[in-house]
């Protein structure tokens, strides 16, 4: 990505581009944490969901996509439906804005692709929301592995399971995908980024076994990557509707001198409230949201790269569709051959 320029002004104005996706409320939140940065405005497809939203968070709603690229907002971020992402992200970047867009970046390689190349045309940034590379535990592991003290990586078991979400999430013309496609592109994320490599191939299974919806809600996926390092990973909506958390996100990390085991959501206190009849994880650590929205001011500010760009975007959406692609094939399908960037 070319470098944009320093933004010299007091405050970096965000606007949200819908409130489809349930990480826009925390998003919001993390705004309001961030000295220098301010919620200018709200725009959704859905009138009523976005003017409910306004109306919470006490800011502007704006009737179209239009209006609220005309303001002087230095960026937004994007939180609509995966379908929705490709449309609203080009025409963000082609009215100067820079760009944090929710994860899956897109829902085909094309449409990501054609993300990256108007973003960079227009020098603006493309940011893909990987909140999990922000979380203290990864970046603990991050550091262990890239001072070797595990040796050399040799292989990887990785899980990602969470609850249903229902709504557009198993609408296939909004979403793109189920849960393989929901669940795999955090982890494949994080495994590009401890390895410095690319996935070479993927085989996968993919089905539907734990709710009647019409998109899969569970899989298995086995990935080698060109350094000859292979992962497993199983994503999945296959915790309760009474779960306490989004996803679970562990990994089990083999290397010739040692093992990391992973866990990025045991920050918490759990508390057992039969009031409400529920557990609830109280969380403790730092807040990967507020990190991931901290990190997307300070580049926007600073006129540098996000710490996961759109290319990281691209590469884990690849890996997701691989699985899908395997799964239709029952064979395993390979990945292009570049190396990681």
């Amino acid at each position: 990505m070319t470098e944009t320029g320093h933004v010299r002004e007091d405050r970096i104005r965000i606007g949200i581009i819908s409130f489809a996706h349930m990480h826009a409320a925390s998003y919001v939140f993390a705004l309001s944490q961030i000295p220098d940065a301010e919620l200018v405005g709200i725009y959704d497809n859905d009138r009523e969901r976005g003017l409910a939203a306004a109306a919470m968070y006490h800011t502007d709603y704006y009737h179209s996509l239009s209006d609220l690229l005309d303001t002087d907002v230095h960026g937004v971020i994007v939180c609509s439906e995966n379908v929705r992402h490709k449309d609203e992200c080009i025409r963000a970047a082609q009215a100067g804005k820079h760009v944090l867009c929710e994860k899956p970046l897109a829902t085909t390689s094309e449409d990501a692709t054609a993300m990256l190349d108007v973003c960079e045309n227009k020098g603006v940034i493309l940011a893909t929301a990987f909140p999990v590379r922000h979380a203290p535990p990864v970046a603990r592991a991050k550091e262990v592995i890239d001072r070797g003290e595990i040796g050399q990586v040799l292989a990887v078991n990785a899980t990602n399971h969470g609850r249903m979400p229902g709504g557009w999430f198993i609408d296939r013309e909004l979403s793109g995908g189920g849960a393989v496609l929901d669940h795999t592109v955090h982890v494949a994320d994080l495994l590009r980024w401890f390895l410095r490599d690319e996935v070479k191939t993927v085989y996968a299974e993919v089905d539907t076994r734990m709710h009647d919806i019409d998109i899969d809600d569970c899989g298995m996926l086995l990935m080698e990557f060109h350094s000859g390092v292979f992962a497993t990973l199983d994503p999945s909506w296959s915790r309760p509707k009474a779960y306490p958390t989004w996803g679970d996100v562990t990994m089990e990390i083999v290397g010739t001198k040692g093992v990391i085991s992973l866990d990025v959501f045991a920050q918490v206190l759990v508390e057992a409230n039969d009031s409400d009849q529920q557990v609830l994880y109280r969380n403790w650590g730092d807040n990967m949201d507020l990190l991931l929205v901290n990190d997307f001011i300070h580049a926007v500010r600073e006129g540098k790269e996000p710490k996961a760009n759109g290319v990281d975007g691209l590469k884990a959406l690849e890996v997701a569709l691989a699985a899908y692609e395997s799964a239709t094939r029952g064979r395993p399908v390979e990945l292009g051959s570049c190396r990681f960037r």
